[in-house]
């Protein structure tokens, strides 16, 4: 892997751990449960986009 793709990786690491941060707080404060659980779901497939990126490595 070159060092270019490697920063690639790293970077799309970087934003896809801070994405699932910013939706798990933004789900712990939503009132409606509806809209929670979907904010949620966006942060379960952000965790998986994650694992992916890290099994590149």
């Amino acid at each position: 892997m070159s060092p270019k793709e490697l920063l690639y990786i790293e970077d799309a690491l970087g934003h896809t751990k801070q994405i699932k941060t910013v939706c798990t707080d933004f789900s712990s404060q939503i009132g409606d449960t509806a809209l929670s659980n979907f904010v949620q779901q966006i942060a379960q497939k952000q965790q998986q986009t994650f694992d992916r990126f890290y099994n590149l490595l």
